[in-house]
């Protein structure tokens, strides 16, 4: 799949934004949009690193999830096939953000930061 090419972003607010959506284009068989469950199959964390045009340098794991491991590289698989996720040289370093991602009992997730 082909996503269109990601807007330069100015913050990280506008940049978790845009990765956010990214994530879901990039992946539209691996998401749920709508209600969040009342229990998760998993929570993994994910900080993710970048270079100036705004590809992975990193992922670092923040939270590794308790059960459903195999979730923890489903998210790490979804965020480089969403990346690039934009120009991010004028904002200040670390050019960093975090996701929080919500699976549910289908193995399916939403970024949090869409919730």
């Amino acid at each position: 799949m082909k996503l269109d090419p990601p807007k330069p972003v100015r913050n990280g607010d506008e940049l978790r934004k845009q990765a956010a959506q990214r994530l879901v284009a990039a992946n539209p068989d691996q998401i749920y949009l709508g209600q969040v469950p009342d229990i998760l199959l998993a929570i993994p964390v994910l900080e993710v690193e970048l270079r100036r045009d705004g590809t992975v340098k990193n992922v670092h794991v923040l939270r590794r999830p308790g059960q459903a491991l195999e979730t923890l590289q489903m998210a790490i698989d979804a965020v480089h096939r969403a990346a690039p996720f934009g120009d991010v040289s004028r904002m200040p370093q670390p050019w960093k953000f975090t996701e929080t991602f919500l699976f549910n009992d289908e193995r399916r997730f939403k970024p949090r930061t869409l919730d």
